[in-house]
């Protein structure tokens, strides 16, 4: 036990590089509080004391602002950066590593008792302030999802998710040796499409009149998912 409390205090000094020292970690930071009272509360839930794990769960959300139901499955050297807003869904299940931002939903959008409804996270995934992930999908391993996009639909692993409905971008570049906290370094797939066909539509203009030769665009995405190499990241 006291092996996973120094984990903890060492992710969120790794991660944070406001954190000063682990005692104020300890005493004044709501994501590890909000951690260590589900570990509490789910270890109750899972004990069949149902009731009190709910109980343990609705004071962490009361006093920290982060509501995680005694349900969900959380893995080991999970990070919660300020954490105001952050709801996970009782049959949520997030892997080793995992990284969220304010404001996240890790929701269901099924309504069957006993069943998988909110989403499944595998390791090392980042997610940005105020991004919602819903359903029972799978979101690959070193993902980072950006902000406030809308996840509906599984995500391939490495890869980066944008925009109202998520347009998925399998990254071409590898995975950084350090936790991938860069949630604000994020491909704009429509803009650039934009930009590409008027460049485009220029170059056919100048093909039919001087004989020019059009620039490549971007691929298309192919089963909705976009290629990193047009997007360098």
């Amino acid at each position: 036990m006291f092996d996973m409390l120094r984990r903890d205090i060492k992710v969120f000094m790794e991660r944070d590089p406001a954190a000063r020292s682990g005692l104020e970690i300890v005493l004044l930071y709501q994501g590890l509080h909000a951690i260590w009272a589900h570990r509490v509360a789910h270890w109750l839930w899972s004990h069949g004391l149902k009731l009190l794990g709910r109980m343990v769960s609705q004071i962490s959300r009361f006093i920290t602002g982060i509501e995680i139901h005694p349900g969900a499955q959380i893995g080991p050297g999970f990070f919660i950066d300020h954490g105001m807003g952050i709801v996970i869904g009782e049959t949520s299940v997030v892997g080793e590593d995992c990284s969220l931002y304010h404001g996240v939903t890790l929701g269901g959008t099924k309504f069957e008792r006993g069943k998988k409804r909110h989403p499944t996270l595998e390791d090392r995934v980042v997610v940005g302030a105020g991004a919602k992930i819903l359903g029972d999908i799978v979101i690959g391993s070193d993902s980072r999802i950006g902000a406030n996009a809308v996840v509906v639909k599984p995500v391939p692993a490495n890869s980066v998710v944008v925009g109202v409905p998520g347009q998925v971008v399998q990254r071409s570049l590898p995975r950084p040796a350090m936790p991938d906290l860069e949630h604000g370094r994020l491909p704009d797939t429509i803009g650039a499409t934009v930009v590409s066909l008027m460049q485009r539509v220029e170059a056919l203009e100048e093909i039919v009149e001087n004989g020019g030769r059009p620039e490549p665009v971007p691929h298309r995405p192919v089963e909705q998912v976009w290629q990193g190499q047009d997007f360098q990241i």
